[in-house]
């Protein structure tokens, strides 16, 4: 069965101060649960902010490196899931739900790439 990447971008701008809500984490937790008893779940986990991250650049031969938090950037990766699933349509259906489980002030986007073998 193919295995998909779903990279989790976020604003950081819509982010509360204080992390995500104690009932956010509650249904994150029991949809994680739900894919992992599925036998979809390989791996998950979220990133710190961008402000405790670094960006590695290699152009023209040349390496640079930039320290977050990355203000020129409307999103960043905020975390990730490595799923396998039966196919596209299927990784597409828990990406979806995942993005349900957050409040409406929350802004995320999901990229979900399959892996290539």
């Amino acid at each position: 069965m193919p295995r998909y990447l779903s990279l989790v971008k976020i604003d950081e701008r819509t982010v509360p101060a204080e992390g995500p809500s104690p009932e956010l984490m509650r249904r994150m937790g029991e949809l994680i649960e739900e894919i992992t008893k599925a036998g979809v779940m390989l791996d998950t986990a979220g990133l710190t902010p961008s402000a405790q991250g670094s960006r590695v650049h290699w152009e023209d031969g040349k390496i640079s490196v930039a320290d977050g938090p990355f203000t020129e950037s409307k999103e960043v990766v905020g975390g990730y899931s490595i799923m396998q699933c039966k196919d596209h349509a299927e990784a597409l259906e828990w990406t979806e739900r995942f993005l349900r489980v957050h409040e409406e002030f929350w802004t995320v986007t999901c990229e979900l790439r399959q892996i290539a073998e």
